[in-house]
């Protein structure tokens, strides 16, 4: 199984960037998080983890992983709110999706109750800080295992 970990802006600056939100744990914690989860998993996962602060760039990578990516786990960030660009670049891949947050971003302004990638997600995980990540990878396995015994 092959995941694509994306990262939206400003998650490079997680463990600094308003702590009280988004926690002390780094954006590097919770890869190595993903990596120890992968590699302690029964199913031989391989993840490509990217973080990018431009739209583009995150477009082109899922763009360039469709051959590779059995499935993507995705924090969109801000781009959650403001990117058709990446929900554009989701559907074209036609591959299944999970949108992650740190925080649930509907407890929050009403501006971040909208997303972009929801629709071309098979669900959206959020609110559990960092252990939405590790809720993700786990759902993404359950959903392959699913299409494979289908």
């Amino acid at each position: 199984m092959n995941f694509l970990v994306l990262h939206g802006p400003n998650l490079h600056l997680l463990g600094k960037r308003q702590p009280e939100i988004y926690g002390h744990q780094t954006l590097s914690d919770i890869n190595a998080m993903l990596d120890r989860q992968a590699a302690a998993s029964p199913h031989a996962i391989t993840l490509k983890i990217f973080q990018s602060n431009h739209e583009g760039e995150l477009v082109s990578i899922i763009g360039d992983h469709i051959d590779w990516a059995d499935g993507i786990l995705i924090n969109p960030a801000a781009y959650t709110h403001t990117s058709v660009a990446i929900r554009d670049a989701l559907s074209t891949v036609a591959l299944p999706v999970i949108e992650i947050h740190l925080s649930n971003i509907y407890a929050r302004e009403e501006f971040r109750h909208h997303s972009y990638i929801s629709a071309v997600a098979v669900g959206v995980i959020g609110g559990f800080g960092t252990h939405s990540y590790t809720l993700a990878l786990e759902a993404m396995i359950q959903i392959l295992q699913q299409t494979q015994e289908n």
